[in-house]
């Protein structure tokens, strides 16, 4: 069995800040990812690029720089994550699923996983959950949903050039896919459960771009409008009432390809199986903020996993939880970091010496 002071579940951004943090103190740690690391920007359409500017993605004090100066693609942040893993020599154990958490009667913890060949268990002392909220997609439980020209994850444009695409969804990610596969040739229409786009909570450039196509017409809008059932050749589209509730009404409308942009959900599992209290209608798990320790002693979440899954309006994000890893690395080790996030000596005048003594 293998010994350690702290287990970190989870190799996306925050998982991985907080490795390289514990790891400038000498502190044993091993970094567990079920697949590889940053897997869900793998999930993202080729060259879709974040909302944040590069700073605000940046991790342990290290700067990105591009060319260009501007937001970086998903495949751009997984070389970076690469590279800060080299870097400072992670101690990653990429696929490799922890199936359980168990706190044993002396304080620590026994975790199960299991690789593609093998069982394995882990001792621990502390154990950080940074397994994300976007775990997988939110269904919705109807008919034709599992088709395979259906889909929750947008693949990119070239897929669906010179076919019917029909998008679902009123956010982001609906009207990027929207957008992109309009340009690229496709025939979009866009159906969204509410009488109107809301776009105070769509991305400034989309929401200009969404709202031109609309108004010429180019991308056909069903407002007020659920999918109730899929087949190869068409999708039932019900009216909604204002509240998003079917009024009975329904449209049938030919589409070859569909994609369900209905948000993603965390996968809090685990986390309860460990016993850790979850709260409300987003399964939150029950923390505390100044040191991100569940209500299991020894137990702490980081990063998105500390929402659970954000229903309402999205709060926790790379550059929001940054914090997460100081107050671990406190709490667990009595010294507080300072290279986290981007770097300090962004847009100063720091000498070489003030930046090493940072």
């Amino acid at each position: 069995m293998t010994q350690t002071t702290v287990a970190i579940i989870g190799a996306g951004p925050i998982g991985l800040e907080l490795a390289i943090s514990l790891g400038r103190q000498n502190i044993p740690y091993i970094l567990f990812e079920a697949n590889q690391l940053g897997h869900e920007f793998s999930k993202w359409p080729p060259q879709t690029r974040f909302f944040s500017t590069p700073e605000h993605v940046a991790l342990a004090g290290v700067p990105i720089h591009t060319p260009d100066q501007i937001a970086l693609t998903g495949e751009q942040y997984e070389a970076y994550l690469r590279m800060l893993c080299e870097m400072f020599a992670v101690n990653l154990r990429n696929y490799e699923r922890i199936t359980a958490v168990h706190k044993q009667p002396d304080g620590q913890f026994i975790l199960h996983s299991r690789t593609r060949t093998a069982a394995h268990q882990t001792r621990a002392q502390y154990v950080v959950f940074a397994t994300g909220g976007l775990t997988r997609p939110r269904p919705l439980h109807i008919p034709g949903e599992e088709l395979p020209h259906v889909t929750h994850y947008f693949p990119g444009p070239h897929k669906y050039f010179r076919t019917r695409l029909l998008v679902v969804g009123g956010k982001n990610s609906a009207m990027e896919a929207a957008l992109r596969s309009w340009r690229a040739g496709v025939q979009v229409s866009l159906s969204y459960r509410r009488s109107a786009l809301n776009f105070e909570r769509i991305k400034p450039h989309l929401a200009m771009d969404i709202g031109d196509r609309l108004e010429k017409g180019e991308i056909t809008f069903y407002p007020s409008t659920v999918p109730i059932e899929i087949t190869p050749s068409h999708v039932v589209l019900a009216s909604t009432q204002e509240d998003g509730s079917p009024n009975g009404r329904v449209t049938r409308l030919p589409a070859d390809f569909v994609v369900l942009a209905t948000g993603f959900e965390a996968d809090m599992s685990l986390l309860a199986e460990a016993g850790v209290e979850l709260v409300g209608e987003e399964q939150a798990p029950q923390h505390n903020p100044d040191t991100m320790e569940t209500n299991i002693p020894g137990l702490f979440v980081a990063g998105t996993a500390a929402g659970g899954t954000q229903i309402h309006k999205f709060k926790l994000f790379i550059s929001t939880t940054h914090h997460h890893v100081v107050n671990i690395v406190r709490t667990i080790t009595g010294v507080e970091p300072t290279q986290v996030g981007t770097t300090t000596s962004r847009n100063t005048a720091a000498t070489y010496e003030e930046v090493k003594a940072n």
